[in-house]
């Protein structure tokens, strides 16, 4: 039994809520001052927050992006997340001048991270100190790029999907490249993706989650499967330090899709169960829809959450 535990008063509680907001902000490692005082952080911190920022006019009749309206969009959910009015100092929390920056997108053909946002994810880092020569982006290949090999941070973006392996294809999953052996992790449903972030390669790094649900994919059969008829313009981002959190509010946005749809609760092909577990077993963070914050702001339409 542990002994001489520390009682936390309501002076405690304001102090560190506070420390709590600007550290996760800036994905560092929350109460790192307080860890001899506190036995779990949970018994303090027990929400996370997820902003949902969408745009009406992101995207055309065609379905292309304005990269202005998608950059405000970027902007408003970063300086919404850190409580920061200008985007350039909420970007300061999130990385330093002295970071080496990886940015791990998805470059699926069918449905890939839109260009757009890489480039103004990479406009704000250069903002915001960092060295355009320390900035990769990329996906497939990141093991051999020297960016990605020496990154101090990562900023972790990839679209929503179905899939045929994991359930769904989001944040969690995103990291699979980070893997010498991306197979590997495709057994029982993709179970232990949450593992991918203890990878040395990974583990700490990321500042900064950010799910694109411009033009999501709600349905899906077979390997790598892809039918325009079940997308739809969403044209929101989700975004957050809780990969769980936000992956796991994306699954809901897309489960009453599918229910708007098709008229029923029509379950997955395959459970996208890791996001669960990433929470249980993994303790990654929160996929419990109780404890995830869900902050909104745009276009209301159609929102579904």
């Amino acid at each position: 039994m542990k002994k001489n535990r520390r009682v936390i008063t309501r002076r405690d509680f304001l102090r560190l809520t506070a420390t709590a907001t600007v550290a996760s902000a800036a994905g560092l490692s929350i109460f790192a001052e307080e860890s001899q005082k506190v036995d779990k952080v949970e018994s303090v911190v027990k929400k996370a927050k997820v902003i949902l920022v969408r745009d009406a006019n992101v995207l055309d009749d065609n379905k292309q992006v304005n990269a202005k309206i998608l950059e405000k969009m970027l902007d408003d959910a970063v300086t919404s997340l850190t409580g920061t009015s200008d985007p350039v100092e909420a970007w300061k929390q999130i990385v330093k001048p002295t970071d080496i920056v990886g940015v791990k997108s998805n470059h699926w053909n069918p449905l890939r991270t839109p260009a757009e946002l890489e480039e103004a994810i990479k406009k704000r880092l250069i903002d915001a100190g960092v060295k355009e020569d320390k900035i990769s982006v990329g996906d497939r290949g990141i093991l051999n790029n020297p960016i990605f090999q020496q990154a101090t941070a990562l900023i972790n973006s990839r679209p929503m999907r179905t899939h045929d392996w994991a359930g769904v294809g989001s944040l969690i999953k995103n990291y699979i490249q980070f893997s010498p052996s991306p197979s590997s992790w495709h057994n029982d449903s993709c179970a232990n993706l949450a593992q991918l972030w203890d990878l040395p390669i990974v583990k700490g790094k990321t500042r900064l989650n950010i799910l694109v649900l411009l033009t999501p994919l709600f349905h899906s059969k077979g390997p790598h499967n892809y039918q325009e008829q079940y997308t739809w313009a969403y044209k929101g981002l989700l975004v957050g330090t809780d990969p769980v959190a936000i992956d796991a509010t994306g699954v809901r946005i897309i489960e009453a899709k599918r229910r708007a749809y098709f008229g029923k609760d029509l379950p997955f092909e395959v459970s996208p169960k890791h996001i669960r577990l990433a929470e249980e077993k993994f303790h990654l963070g929160i996929a419990d829809a109780n404890r995830i914050e869900v902050i909104k702001s745009g276009w209301m339409d159609d929102v579904l959450i």
